[in-house]
């Protein structure tokens, strides 16, 4: 009879419906206005305050998606070819529809467990389009897929089931799909029920050898994942694909446990090699594929803690890969020692009648394990605890959070923290934590927060190198103004140099955060939990009263720092070469112009020689007389110059490779990795080979160092007639570009002023656009010629407009 209470509802709103309400026959139920109570006064007045504090203005945020784990076969599995319409179903694979069409298809929608593909049979009669690729796990297939696919066959409607066996229903905990059957039998009973054709992918084609399968279906490695379904879509009728490949998390779980072999190959990329482009985590969609950025720009990194192995990345069109077969044992790491409890003086103790502590971070880094030590801890201190854990598929690289509330008394109370209700908000992962939606239970009257800055990189980052991690400044400032204290400090890569690996990260957030008062709790109940967990106890105990030592002893925890900061890379003076192409430039000394110049005049050297190291240098003196004319007091344009100049024109030909694959720095670095008596092997494609026709990389071990040797020496021949990669449409593409920005910049030069000097900096950026090797390369170089060219004459034409506006009013007179 009336109108439902909205929680929702704005302030203003609630006052109108609770001013006079009737019943749907007309008849007055309520008189109105009614009396306006101190109460409801008090409360509208509480809601509009909170409505207007929360009103914060909004930041470009990267969110943190749910994304594939790294190395799971949904990785390649679910991926299209291009115009290709997919149904999504129901399965960790139903995340298609989180990710960019690119990687997954023209995703049509979704339907209910069991009707994969049913959607297509009244769908197909009204559409230009005569085929559906229809995603579908091994779970759902033996729950009630099955008759899905019969609907279809029955129907006689064309649509490709890409049936995806893993072995586990890795969504809900990696449980083994009930009455599961092996592959042979799923095939066979398929067609028998009517399927036209199918084929099966695989990563290793070789555990198929002793398999016997149905007449006319064919194993695959999984790199023709894209042909098998193409020639399947032009097979009329019901077809399917089977990609078998057991899930990469259980697998994972079963190397550890000792159960399956542990890979011997790990790879590594060599970050001067790479040109940060995006190919290889196009190709793999893994999560451990992660961008860095350097002092050459961004590139691309192989996060070993989280790397399953799956070697997808070395598909990659990149010469920048090695694989690594690390020395026996693992390499000498020695942690430091366990700071002494007694030395660590307590906070000052808070226990309210009532706590609230919000734990944000990326799932499957720990927070739900984090909030079960801290219940634990909350429970054997005598407390009561109610907690929420907020989950879904955040164990997929998505969002989590965990609340919970300690009491001193038992309390009937929902589990969820409320609006401004957080005592302690502790942010594991820094996107998710300057997120808004978490941060309305934070206020400044009462909360104190402990947030990580370590940088993950979301999933969009993987694939996209124009997508980066937002500037930390404002996230902090974000979750600083929400706050009445707040604490931050790069967890992980505490954790990594101290206890040599980043799991520990969120115990070591926790101490921080114990040493600041935020934790309701005593010490020795926090480490009596972290003990009763059983997990690597003397590290996670570690890592908390190191924490706790950040807090309590900076000095101490500086000094501690300093002590494993790694050894100097030895320095090599500059040459005099060097000495005199530096003074080419007129910049002033402990300027960023003055450093970057000191970086790049020695590397194009070795890159070529000092003459065209000098052509760098005098370019850069050119525009840095322009700007100072024009832009007095300012190098943004000369130094953006200074580092895109360099990067073109030490374009990373067969000579620069070779180059760089020899630098020292690399095997140092393998070696601090994996031990001295790691063997180190490339993995290259080379253009000879390429436009012979062979379409996989090569691997070529230690014994190929002599070789780059000689190539390295070639380098003389660069650009001549007689280098025999010079006459190459990539090689002349690149040496033309050189001069095309020299040219393009002088235009600048000739139009800048103050007005215009933002742009400007913008398009001396731009060259930061052409990454990659071969069809890669010239795909961005077409980009950026189209983007440059609509840069300059942007430029040109607001010169002009600035031109006639000042002499208008000459003319006037």
């Amino acid at each position: 009879m009336t109108r439902p209470y909205r929680r929702q509802s704005q302030p203003e709103q609630v006052q109108s419906e609770v001013s006079g309400l009737n019943c749907s026959s007309g008849y007055l139920l309520v008189r109105a206005p009614l009396p306006r109570t101190p109460g409801v006064q008090s409360w509208l007045e509480k809601i509009r305050a909170t409505t207007r504090r929360k009103s914060l203005p909004l930041l470009p945020l990267l969110t943190r998606t749910p994304y594939f784990c790294s190395g799971c076969p949904h990785n390649p599995s679910t991926k299209a070819p291009e115009g290709a319409a997919v149904g999504a179903g129901i399965s960790c694979h139903a995340m298609v529809t989180l990710m960019a069409p690119s990687q997954t298809g023209d995703v049509i929608g979704m339907t209910q467990m069991g009707g994969e593909g049913a959607q297509w049979i009244g769908m197909q009669p009204f559409l230009e389009r005569d085929h559906l690729i229809q995603n579908l796990g091994d779970g759902t297939f033996h729950h009630s897929g099955s008759l899905a696919i019969r609907a279809a066959v029955s129907a006689g409607v064309n649509v490709t089931y890409k049936l995806l066996h893993n072995s586990a229903v890795a969504m809900t905990g990696g449980q083994q799909p009930v009455g599961v059957m092996p592959v042979p039998a799923i095939v066979q009973g398929l067609l028998a029920e009517g399927v036209k054709r199918i084929i099966v992918t695989t990563e290793d084609v070789k555990r198929y050898r002793r398999v016997t399968l149905p007449k006319g279906v064919v194993v695959w490695h999984r790199d023709r994942l894209t042909e098998a379904q193409e020639v399947l879509a032009r097979t009329p009728g019901v077809t399917l694909l089977l990609h078998d490949q057991e899930c990469a998390t259980e697998l994972r779980r079963k190397r550890k446990r000792g159960l399956v072999p542990e890979p011997t190959e790990r790879v590594v990329i060599n970050e001067r090699v790479c040109e940060g482009c995006g190919d290889c985590g196009q190709q793999s969609n893994c999560l451990s594929v992660q961008p860095v950025d350097t002092e050459f720009g961004r590139k691309t990194r192989i996060d070993q803690s989280s790397c399953n192995k799956d070697y997808a990345c070395l598909a990659g069109d990149c010469p920048s890969f090695l694989t690594v077969v690390p020395a026996g044992g693992k390499p000498a790491f020695v942690p430091v020692p366990m700071p002494d409890d007694a030395a660590l003086p307590d906070p000052e103790p808070v226990v309210p009648a009532s706590h609230t502590t919000r734990i944000t971070g990326v799932g499957g880094s720990g927070v739900v394990t984090l909030a079960q030590i801290l219940s634990t801890a909350a429970s054997l201190a005598g407390r009561h605890v109610r907690a929420l854990d907020q989950t879904g598929l955040a164990q997929k690289g998505g969002a989590v959070v965990s609340d919970i509330k300690i009491t001193k008394e038992a309390t009937d109370q929902a589990g969820k923290a409320a609006l401004d209700e957080c005592d302690l908000y502790l942010g594991c992962d820094l996107l998710v934590a300057a997120d808004p939606g978490q941060l309305t239970t934070a206020t400044p009257a009462r909360t104190v927060a402990v947030v990580s800055t370590a940088e993950v990189p979301a999933g969009q980052m993987v694939i996209a190198p124009e997508v980066s991690f937002p500037p930390v400044g404002p996230l902090k400032e974000r979750i600083r103004t929400e706050s009445r204290d707040a604490v931050f400090l790069d967890a992980r890569r505490l954790a990594n140099d101290l206890l040599g690996e980043d799991q520990f990260a969120n115990l070591l957030l926790t101490g921080a955060a114990y040493q600041t008062g935020g934790l309701p709790l005593p010490a020795r109940a926090v480490e009596e939990a972290i003990t009763l967990n059983g997990v690597k106890v003397e590290a996670n105990l570690k890592a908390f009263r190191l924490g706790r030592q950040a807090v309590a002893d900076p000095e101490a925890f500086a000094d501690l720092l300093e002590g494993r900061a790694a050894a100097p890379k030895p320095e090599r003076g500059l040459s005099d070469e060097a000495r005199r192409t530096l003074e080419l430039v007129g910049a002033t000394p402990e300027s960023e112009l003055a450093r970057l110049l000191a970086v790049r005049v020695p590397d194009l050297i070795a890159y070529q020689n000092a003459g065209y190291a000098a052509r760098y240098a005098r370019f850069v003196e050119q525009v840095r007389r322009a700007e100072g004319e024009s832009v007095p007091g300012s190098t943004a344009l000369t130094e953006a110059v200074a580092r895109h100049l360099h990067k073109l024109m030490a374009y990373k030909d067969e000579y620069e490779v070779a180059r760089l694959s020899l630098a020292p720095e690399v095997e140092r670095e393998v070696k601090a990795r994996f031990g001295d008596g790691a063997r180190i092997s490339y993995r290259l494609h080379p253009p000879v080979l390429r436009a012979l026709g062979m379409t996989r990389k090569i691997e070529l071990g230690p014994w190929f160092k002599p070789a780059f040797r000689a190539l390295a020496a070639m380098r003389r021949l660069r650009g001549t007639r007689l280098d025999p990669f010079g006459a190459a449409r990539v090689r002349r593409t690149e040496r033309a570009l050189v001069v095309e920005y020299e040219a393009t910049i002088n235009e600048v030069c000739r139009n800048l002023d103050e007005g215009c000097h933002g742009l400007a900096v913008e398009i001396a950026s731009l060259p930061d656009t052409v990454r990659g090797y071969e069809e890669i390369k010239m795909a961005s170089v077409a980009r950026y010629r189209a983007r440059s060219a609509e840069l300059v004459g942007r430029l040109s034409s607001e010169r002009e407009r600035t031109d006639a506006n000042t002499a208008a009013p000459r003319g006037v007179l």
